[in-house]
């Protein structure tokens, strides 16, 4: 009987154990997301899900799909889906757009949905900038469940699956002019409680400010070079910077590399394909954080096709970003 019951201890301080590792884990993740919302390497292709001043910049109805897989190999790693649509109001000067994003790191899964509005203010004598706002809602759910299969019947493990509901609006500007854009975004305004229960400080969402710049330099003829950059701030967190340069071959194949400091390095493709398709995939290895050591690096696909309107039969500017 004693022989058991130790048994049985000696099953449950290995599984309390499995359980503190696992959380130890995603303590570490949730902060790092904390300090920024999800990252893309292809941040200047899908820049609605930052800036809502970007909608209906492509005069098109563009609709762009980009799946990130980070960390590969690292159980629990971060694992990011977008999803953007966003078209001008021809005739007018107005543009309207629609993101949606699920990113799940280990237990946890957020998800959002947000609505975009843009008007454009054209100068005469260069460029346009647009001011543009957008709302949407953000479900946050933890699920302990899904941490380990346990030897406990535990309820406090067995029953811990939780949904957060918040709203959130934000607001951005996008100039853009000839082969240039410069972006400023605030996208989620209000600092919610991720759990309305908890008093730490640490529950509280931050506030990010985006800031983004690109242009198209032309070579010759056949070659181009498109330098970008994302620089992210938040509160009790380093300025982090991506900086990206791809070359653009004949206006159709494009090939570059992009370094986002304190974080990674990595290469990017690009296809552009006749029918208004863009295709494109990168690869990058952090080397900034813990988990280096035991991934395969992450992953990202891209795809974005322009709805474009027969009687215009092309986009009119920008045609890059």
């Amino acid at each position: 009987m004693v022989s058991l019951s130790l048994e049985r201890l000696t099953l449950k301080l290995k599984d309390m154990k499995k359980i503190i590792t696992c959380l130890v884990i995603v303590l570490n993740l949730t902060i790092l997301n904390a300090q920024q919302d999800a990252m893309y390497t292809h941040y200047s292709f899908n820049m609605l899900t930052v800036n809502p001043g970007y909608a209906g910049s492509r005069d098109a109805m563009t609709l762009t799909a980009l799946h990130r897989s980070q960390w590969v190999g690292f159980e629990g790693a971060p694992v990011t889906e977008s999803f953007t649509i966003h078209a001008p109001i021809f005739k007018t000067k107005m543009g309207i757009g629609l993101s949606a994003l699920n990113d799940k790191i280990g237990p946890v899964n957020n998800s959002s949905i947000y609505a975009s509005y843009s008007y454009k203010l054209k100068f005469k004598t260069a460029g346009q900038l647009a001011l543009g706002v957008n709302g949407g809602i953000n479900v946050l759910q933890t699920n302990l469940t899904n941490l380990i299969a346990t030897n406990t019947n535990d309820p406090t493990i067995a029953n811990n699956t939780r949904n957060y509901l918040s709203k959130n609006f934000g607001f951005g500007a996008y100039y853009t002019y000839s082969k240039y854009f410069v972006g400023l975004s605030i996208p989620k305004l209000i600092k919610n409680k991720i759990d309305p229960t908890a008093l730490s400080d640490y529950n509280t969402e931050r506030r990010h400010v985006y800031l983004s710049a690109g242009a198209v330099l032309k070579i010759n003829n056949n070659l181009s070079l498109r330098p970008t950059t994302l620089i992210k701030f938040t509160q009790a967190a380093p300025i982090q910077t991506d900086l990206t340069a791809m070359f653009i071959i004949q206006n159709t194949i494009e090939i570059g590399g992009m370094f986002r400091t304190g974080d990674a390095f990595g290469l990017l493709l690009g296809y552009n394909l006749p029918n208004h398709m863009r295709i494109g995939y990168s690869f990058d290895w952090s080397y900034g954080v813990q988990t280096a050591r035991v991934n395969a690096g992450s992953h990202e696909l891209m795809i974005r096709y322009d709805f474009i309107n027969k009687a215009r039969k092309r986009i009119v500017s920008p045609r890059y970003f």
